[in-house]
This record gives C-alpha cells, structure tokens and sequence, in this order.
C-alpha cells in the first residue's frame, strides 16, 4: 500500500490515544469533510422523508423515497468501484458532493416556487441513488489511504463516531430548521455540501494513477468475484444485507413521530438521532480501546441485540423508551460497522479496495433503501408496528444462521 506523505511507517509504535490520531493532516482534513456532508446528508433525507409524507399521507411513498434511491444504485455501484480504482478519491468525491449541492439547490426552487410534488421528490432520489455509490466507493477507498495499517481500526472507530455525530447534528439542526421552513433546510443542506466538497478536494495522499484500463466486464465485475471467494468477507457483508434489511425502521419514523407517539417533526429529528447517539458513546469507547478476542463472536451477538432493540422500538409507546432502544441499536450496529469494516480494508489489496468498496456500497444500499421499501410494504400489509416487531424478530434470526454458515466470521479471533 502507498504511505502517505509524513506519516509513520506501517512497523512504528502507535501511541493510544485520539490525538495520535488526528496528527495526520489528511486524515483530520478528511473527518471534516465528513462532518459536513453526512450533516448535510441527513438533513436532506429528513426533509425528503417529511415533505413527502405531508404531501400524500402515505407509508408506500415512504417506502418508494427509499426503493428510488436503490434501484439506480445497481446500475452505477459497480462502475464507481472501477473509477474509485482509476481516480484520485479524493476529487472523485468532491465531485459527488458537488452533485448532491446542485440537487438540494433544485429543491430550494421547487419548494420555494410551490411547483414540488410527489414525482419530483421520486425524481430527485433517483438522482441521489445515481450519485451516492460513487461517493461511498471513494470514502471507504480513501481512508485506509490515510493512515498506516496500526492505526486503521482505530481510525475506522474514529470516522465512524464524526459520523454519528453528524447523524445526530444533521435531523436536530433539520427539525429546527423546520420551525423556520422546509427551503431553509435544502438551503443549508447545499451550502454544507458546497462545503464538504472543497474540502475533500485537497485532501492529500500519494496518489499513483493506474495504468489505463479498458472499463469491462471483468474488470467491473473483478470485486465481487473477490468477495465471493473470500467466505470472511462474503460473510460479514451479506450479515449486514440482510440484518439491515429486516431489521431498518428508518423509513417508518415519520408515522410514529406523527401518528403513535405524537412527537411532530421536531421529534422525529430526535427519533433520527438517537441511533446515532448511541454509536457515537460506542465509537468513542472503540476508538481508545481495541475490541480485543473473539471480534466474530462479537460481531454477531451486536447483530442480535440491534434486532432485539428494533423489536422492542417496535411496541414502545413511550417516547423516551422509544428513544432509549432506538440508541441501543445504533450502539450495537456501531460494533457491526466497525469489524465489518475494518475485516474488508485489511483483507483486501490497495489495488482492488475500490471495487471491493463498491461491492461493500452496494450491499449497504441494498440493506437501508431496499430495506426502507420493505419497510413501507410490510407496514401496508401487516400495519407500521407489525412491519417494526417483525423486522427485529428476522434480524436476530439472521444472526443466529450466520453464525452457522460463515465459520471463519463466526470464529474470527481479532483484528489483524
């Protein structure tokens, strides 16, 4: 793998604290950035959510927000693995965030002008979709980039509590930008992407370009054949496919903030934070102190208990029961993202961590917009509490047959 430019070799002593951390400039410069994207990020996805469940009352459009960012996803994640291997990441995901600018301004107007409707919000998440596999390709491409591989856990743990913070910032700051209008919202969300994507555009690393390849089948589909033949791999990221695709509440929010617990929009910005308040106090934890032995084992009872928390969010009535199992289970995710996360980096070579990513992005896209379609058809048939208790059950179910058929993640000992 390529070092970056003044930090430590792979083989120096890393000293365990954050700080050690955040003394590469490029890393730092990379957190930021994703600070003001996935605030950017969420605010936007709550605005969408509201929006259109104000305009048609309806779980199954709910549910079509999250189908219309998927579908297009199939289309374009395998080739944003092949331009994550190609390009400069970091520019690759300025690039993207710039896209995403332009698609929160387009709602600016529309709102503004009174012309959106149902059709443009599916429109417009047809676009997300489009946009967001090539940013996620070059996120997860990028950071191991940025740090020797004595510090990849440790800074994986690291990112993902700047994101938990900005998945808590980005639906609070949305539910008060509420109180003021909906065009404040997009508003603010195209000017943090504006933001975000400057930044990423200076973030530095050695940057090699590979050698000209012409774009084919094998050489798109060259991830996949990796991870197929890699049972640790297949394993840990088909567990979150399906435990996240069962086990997503997230497009239901909206009806239980407005018709079970009576919250308002106000509420369901807390409902969105509180699984990231949950894996922010976890990712702090993990990115001081290693997870230690038995990382499979471990990896698989934080499925089960995100499944157990989903169920039990489920029935709740209560508001702040509600909040409190909503961030139980980003807690448990948290341990899911970040051994998941770092098996892939440290199991796959630089050269193919782009597709590798990408094949990653799109099983994560399939677990969070199809999951969220899922979501909206149970609730049709079975009623927005059956469709929650019933994802739950099937999560943790999930757990316990990965845990019989991928032996070599159920029997994982560290990361290593």
């Amino acid at each position: 793998m390529t070092r970056v430019r003044g930090t430590p070799s792979p083989s120096a002593p890393a000293r365990d604290d954050v700080t050690s951390l955040l003394r590469h400039a490029s890393l730092t410069r990379f957190l930021i950035a994703r600070v003001g994207s996935i605030t950017a990020q969420q605010m936007l996805m709550l605005a969408i959510s509201w929006h259109m469940y104000d305009l048609t009352s309806s779980a199954w459009d709910l549910g079509l927000v999250g189908l219309f960012q998927f579908i297009p996803g199939l289309a374009t994640t395998l080739l944003a693995g092949h331009c994550a291997d190609r390009m400069h990441r970091g520019r690759m995901v300025a690039i993207c965030l710039a896209a995403q600018a332009v698609t929160a301004a387009l709602l600016v107007v529309s709102t503004a002008t009174h012309s959106v409707t149902r059709e443009v919000l599916l429109g417009l998440s047809l676009v997300l979709g489009a946009i967001r596999p090539f940013q996620m390709a070059g996120q997860q491409a990028l950071l191991p980039m940025l740090v020797p591989p004595s510090l990849l856990a440790r800074s994986m743990a690291l990112s993902t509590v700047v994101q938990q913070i900005s998945v808590i910032a980005g639906p609070a700051l949305g539910g008060v930008l509420f109180a003021i209008s909906v065009v404040t919202v997009y508003l603010t969300s195209a000017a943090l992407f504006c933001m975000s994507a400057v930044m990423y555009a200076f973030v530095r690393y050695d940057y090699i370009p590979s050698p000209r390849e012409p774009v084919t089948a094998e050489s798109i589909l060259a991830g996949l054949r990796f991870i197929w033949r890699n049972p640790l791999l297949l394993g840990g990221i088909s567990l979150d496919l399906f435990a996240v695709l069962f086990g997503g509440a997230t497009a239901l929010l909206p009806v239980y903030a407005k018709e079970i617990l009576h919250v308002g929009p106000q509420g369901l910005g807390l409902l969105r934070s509180a699984p990231a308040a949950g894996a922010l106090c976890v990712g702090l934890i993990l990115s001081r102190r290693a997870i230690g032995s038995g990382v499979g084992k471990k990896l698989l009872i934080a499925v089960a208990v995100y499944g157990i928390s989903i169920a039990g969010f489920g029935l709740s009535r209560w508001f702040p029961a509600s909040l409190l199992l909503l961030a139980i289970s980003g807690g448990a995710d948290t341990i899911s993202v970040i051994v998941r996360q770092t098996l892939v980096q440290l199991e796959t070579p630089d050269r193919m961590r782009g597709r590798v990513a990408a094949v990653n992005t799109l099983f994560i896209g399939a677990s969070n917009q199809l999951g969220e379609f899922e979501s909206g058809v149970t609730a049709s048939a079975l009623g927005v509490v059956g469709s929650v208790v019933l994802g739950g059950c099937a999560t943790i179910l999930v757990s316990l047959m990965w845990s019989r058929l991928f032996k070599p993640l159920a029997t994982r000992d560290a990361l290593r």
